[in-house]
Protein backbone atom coordinates (compact mmCIF):
# COMPACT_ATOMS: atom_id res chain seq x y z
CA UNK A 1 0.00 0.00 0.00
CA UNK A 2 2.86 2.11 0.25
CA UNK A 3 2.52 3.67 -3.12
CA UNK A 4 5.12 6.55 -4.12
CA UNK A 5 3.34 10.11 -5.68
CA UNK A 6 4.52 11.00 -8.79
CA UNK A 7 4.39 15.01 -8.40
CA UNK A 8 5.17 15.95 -12.26
CA UNK A 9 1.48 17.04 -12.96
CA UNK A 10 -1.75 17.59 -11.49
CA UNK A 11 -3.28 15.16 -14.14
CA UNK A 12 -1.23 12.21 -12.73
CA UNK A 13 -2.02 13.41 -8.91
CA UNK A 14 -5.78 13.07 -9.69
CA UNK A 15 -5.17 10.16 -11.72
CA UNK A 16 -3.63 8.73 -8.57
CA UNK A 17 -6.41 9.91 -6.46
CA UNK A 18 -9.11 6.59 -7.56
CA UNK A 19 -6.75 4.33 -6.44
CA UNK A 20 -5.53 6.03 -2.91
CA UNK A 21 -9.26 6.06 -1.99
CA UNK A 22 -9.49 2.92 -2.79
CA UNK A 23 -6.40 1.68 -0.63
CA UNK A 24 -7.37 3.62 2.16
CA UNK A 25 -10.87 1.89 2.25
CA UNK A 26 -8.94 -1.10 2.12
CA UNK A 27 -7.19 -0.24 5.10
CA UNK A 28 -9.54 1.10 6.90
CA UNK A 29 -11.31 -2.15 6.69
CA UNK A 30 -8.37 -4.50 7.56
CA UNK A 31 -6.89 -2.91 10.08
CA UNK A 32 -10.01 -1.13 11.62
CA UNK A 33 -11.17 2.77 11.31
CA UNK A 34 -9.33 3.64 14.48
CA UNK A 35 -5.40 1.70 13.16
CA UNK A 36 -2.82 4.51 12.16
CA UNK A 37 -3.02 2.53 9.02
CA UNK A 38 -6.44 4.05 8.12
CA UNK A 39 -5.63 7.14 9.27
CA UNK A 40 -2.35 7.40 7.00
CA UNK A 41 -4.13 6.50 4.49
CA UNK A 42 -6.51 9.06 4.18
CA UNK A 43 -4.03 11.78 4.94
CA UNK A 44 -2.16 10.66 1.84
CA UNK A 45 -5.80 11.34 0.45
CA UNK A 46 -6.07 14.33 1.86
CA UNK A 47 -2.67 15.66 0.79
CA UNK A 48 -3.44 14.67 -2.92
CA UNK A 49 -6.79 16.61 -3.05
CA UNK A 50 -5.25 19.54 -1.19
CA UNK A 51 -1.96 19.85 -4.08
CA UNK A 52 -4.48 19.29 -6.55
CA UNK A 53 -6.89 21.73 -5.78
CA UNK A 54 -3.88 24.66 -5.01
CA UNK A 55 -2.46 23.59 -8.12
CA UNK A 56 -6.06 24.61 -9.93
CA UNK A 57 -5.60 27.60 -8.52
CA UNK A 58 -2.14 28.55 -9.09
CA UNK A 59 -2.66 27.68 -13.05
CA UNK A 60 -1.87 30.65 -15.00
CA UNK A 61 -4.74 31.70 -18.05
CA UNK A 62 -3.26 32.80 -21.80
CA UNK A 63 -4.60 36.15 -20.41
CA UNK A 64 -1.78 36.04 -17.39
CA UNK A 65 0.82 35.16 -19.71
CA UNK A 66 -0.44 37.40 -22.38
CA UNK A 67 -0.21 40.60 -19.90
CA UNK A 68 3.27 39.22 -18.39
CA UNK A 69 4.69 39.57 -22.05
CA UNK A 70 2.73 43.17 -22.76
CA UNK A 71 2.14 45.02 -19.27
CA UNK A 72 1.59 47.68 -21.04
CA UNK A 73 -1.32 46.62 -23.25
CA UNK A 74 -4.76 48.45 -22.53
CA UNK A 75 -6.14 44.97 -21.53
CA UNK A 76 -3.73 44.31 -18.49
CA UNK A 77 -4.11 47.87 -17.48
CA UNK A 78 -5.05 47.79 -13.45
CA UNK A 79 -6.79 51.19 -12.19
CA UNK A 80 -7.03 52.48 -8.75
CA UNK A 81 -10.59 53.96 -8.38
Amino acid sequence: MSKRLETNSAATLEEQLPSMLEDARIACSTNGDLSSECAAAWDAVEEVQATTADRRLHTQTSFDRYCEERPDALECRMYDV
